[in-house]
């Protein structure tokens, strides 16, 4: 493969682990939210409007940024009928055509994400609760997240290219 490709796959494999170990983290802040609410609507009977939604935005970020390092890890999920028989060759053909539908997948939500977050930024919205914060910041949070994600699909068609071919990339 070419040394451009190579340095491509390189640098979005290790962007994507770092961004994949910092997202960890964010399921003990989440959790961390959570035991605080708990404890204050519990022991002090002092509930926080905040708390729960304030979770699920970090839920959401969670999984977003960790969405690339999963697929750089090769831990999503897949159906193994017929996959567990095939050669490494042969599974790397099929994963060629596969990603290639991801990425069209995640290049059509990419455009929605850009478009929603771009109209929750130039029209202020919040979300519709009773602490009602402004969603443009996990939207863009997702974005990001979708990007990633894209980089790293693109990576492994260049990975499953180099596999159906006998070599090895990273």
């Amino acid at each position: 493969m070419p040394n451009a490709i190579t340095t491509y796959v390189r640098y979005v494999d290790a962007l994507n682990k770092k961004v994949g170990k910092f997202a960890m983290y964010l399921v003990f802040m989440m959790m961390a939210i959570l035991l605080f609410a708990s404890i204050s609507r519990t022991i002090f009977n002092v509930p926080h409007l905040w708390a729960v939604e304030m979770s699920q935005f970090t839920m959401a970020a969670y999984y977003m940024l960790g969405g690339g390092f999963s697929l750089y890890i090769g831990a999503h999920v897949r159906m193994d009928v017929l996959y567990g028989r095939w050669t490494p060759k042969q599974r790397a053909t099929v994963d060629t055509f596969t990603v290639l539908c991801l990425i069209f997948y995640l290049v059509v939500l990419l455009a929605g994400g850009i478009s929603s977050t771009a109209y929750s930024l130039e029209y202020g919205q919040r979300n519709y609760s009773a602490w009602g914060p402004p969603v443009a910041p996990i939207k863009i949070i997702m974005v990001i997240g979708i990007v990633l994600m894209l980089l790293q699909s693109i990576a492994t068609f260049f990975k499953n290219i180099a596999a159906a071919r006998g070599v090895k990339i990273s």
